[in-house]
């Protein structure tokens, strides 16, 4: 056994193209470190519909030149296979450590592969790539980006040619194509012969983004803004400076890329202490409100002035940005199809009835949400936010920050603010209050035994709420596909339990509605909300036994 793990790492070694990763092998192989070189060849990254994320490092297991130059190869087959020969792949990148290299790598594959390959001039946002594949004409697009993952972490995420993320079966068959990849000798990977683009792309981009904002809509708003060590500061201050609205403030110390995300635990603005400095920096300048972006800039965070948060400031849930943005494009008659994820708040659904709107649920993920027909408005409660889909089919925290910037600066012009409109939502529709339980593991298995004991043993009632129906989602609906997941209603609440798709975590959502009678009623709806979110976490996690 560990004489074909030491030979199967060798055979590895002799076909790595990168000095790096071939040093860390061989040191392993050379310690005789079979621990960790079993963890690197217990198998191979599956290619899913995230695309590819993982760790960096040597072997099959890891995030390497070797894997993505088979990712690659099978997405050149795969493309081919459709008749997509002499298609154009454009490609973008992060400023995380090896995303430039993984592009070219890419570029390099397309054009041996007889494709047609355009590389974006620097590390850019995500949104920009899925608006270039539309724009260039594209059969397909690639960005290696990691998101919001921690640092030692990257991804390869795939879009098709019509500038949405792949979904079932196209994830499948570009997985049997990299597995029918064979030696990487055999992939050929000329020195040059694609296009790296100009700026005009992201002119081109910055020229739509004007198209998220009403023609006469006032621009004062004063914000803070973070691009938490990635790539978004160049793009949102070129997108504020052409729309009118003032500067925004930085926060210098994570205003330019750095791959090793320094001030953070985690670059995601919804983890414990990311937003720190950003409130640090708003006491001091004392703006409207802050804007964060995570790395890759397709995901919008917004902090608002609250005086009885501790510290004077107060995070939006992603849910809460998600229903004032559409009540903003109700205000301004927005028509069109609302489309959320089934773990996102059911007051998308409350404010698109009472507007006469269409509203749709899909499955997690906007891979789904920009396939909705007719759709206008799209978000999920993770941040992300799709409010120009004819621009971008996906999310973009470009855009979507340029909406909460107009939106509140319509709200300062009253003499409002978004809180204050967050009440009048809660007043016609009842306070829907959300939350969630994430719990990250080192080991998938505790996942796996918890999803496992909830379809065996369902609650029957979570803080004193009869669960009134449950759903096994692996089995699908009437309108959904099957996806891991559980959903359970209860009397003015419902939780839906599911793995994460791209980070080795179990979440649940939790949702509940509590009915307001008038203004005077909102602290103690709030309260009661409160109440029974910790009352649902605390029993669903006894249930789960997490």
């Amino acid at each position: 056994m560990q004489h074909d793990l030491i030979a199967q790492a060798r055979t590895w070694l002799a076909e790595d193209p990168d000095p790096e990763t071939r040093d860390e092998l061989a040191a392993l192989i050379e310690a005789g470190d079979t621990d960790e070189l079993a963890a690197r060849f217990a198998g191979t990254l599956q290619f899913g519909t995230a695309g590819l994320r993982g760790e960096l490092g040597a072997g099959p297991m890891r995030m390497n030149r070797s894997v993505v130059i088979r990712a690659a190869a099978g997405l050149a087959a795969y493309l081919k296979a459709q008749g997509e020969e002499g298609g154009l792949v454009v490609i973008g990148y992060d400023a995380r450590y090896k995303s430039a290299d993984f592009a070219r790598d890419t570029a390099a594959v397309m054009t041996g592969a007889g494709l047609r390959a355009a590389v974006l001039p620097r590390p850019l946002p995500t949104p920009v790539l899925a608006y270039a594949i539309r724009h260039l004409g594209a059969v397909a697009g690639v960005e290696v980006t990691a998101s919001h993952n921690p640092p030692r972490d990257n991804g390869y995420k795939v879009y098709l040619g019509d500038g949405s993320q792949i979904v079932p079966p196209a994830d499948g068959e570009i997985a049997a194509a990299i597995a029918a990849v064979g030696p990487l000798g055999d992939v050929v990977r000329p020195e040059d012969g694609w296009q790296t683009l100009g700026e005009e792309v992201l002119d081109a981009y910055l020229a739509r983004t004007d198209a998220v904002l009403a023609a006469d809509s006032p621009r004062t708003a004063r914000t803070v803004y973070t691009a938490m060590h990635g790539v978004g500061t160049s793009v949102l201050t070129a997108a504020f400076e052409r729309a009118g609205f003032p500067a925004p403030v930085l926060v210098t110390e994570q205003a330019e890329p750095d791959p090793a995300f320094p001030t953070v635990a985690f670059p995601n603005p919804e983890e414990p202490g990311a937003m720190d400095l950003a409130f640090a920096t708003a006491r001091r300048a004392a703006p409207d409100l802050i804007i964060a972006n995570d790395p890759d800039a397709d995901r919008c965070a917004v902090a608002v002035p609250d005086t009885a948060t501790e510290g004077g400031w107060r995070m939006l849930r992603g849910d809460e940005v998600g229903a004032l943005l559409a009540a903003h494009l109700v205000e301004r008659g927005a028509s069109g199809v609302f489309a959320e994820s089934i773990v996102s708040s059911s007051l998308l659904g409350r404010i698109a009835e009472k507007a006469g709107l269409g509203y749709e649920e899909t499955l997690t993920g906007f891979k789904w949400i920009a396939r909705v027909d007719g759709l206008r408005y799209g978000y999920e409660e993770a941040l992300g936010y799709c409010v120009d889909p004819e621009g971008v089919r996906d999310k973009d925290g470009i855009t979507a920050a340029l909406l909460v910037a107009e939106l509140a600066s319509v709200l300062k012009e009253q003499g409002r603010t978004l809180l204050d409109l967050l009440d009048d939502l809660a007043l016609a529709h009842g306070l829907h209050a959300t939350d969630q339980l994430s719990v990250r593991v080192e080991d998938l298995t505790v996942i796996a035994n918890a999803m496992t004991r909830l379809r065996e043993q369902p609650p029957t009632a979570l803080a004193g709420l009869a669960v009134t129906s449950a759903e096994d989602l692996s089995q699908g609906t009437d309108k959904l596909p099957p996806t891991d997941g559980l959903r359970y209603h209860l009397e003015g609440a419902r939780v839906i339990v599911r793995p994460s798709g791209t980070e080795p975590k179990l979440k649940c959502y939790l949702e509940v509605v509590v009915p307001v009678a008038d203004a005077a009623g909102l602290p103690a709806a709030r309260a009661r909300g409160a109440e029974l979110l910790a009352g649902i976490k605390r029993d669903l996690a006894a249930a789960a036994g997490i």
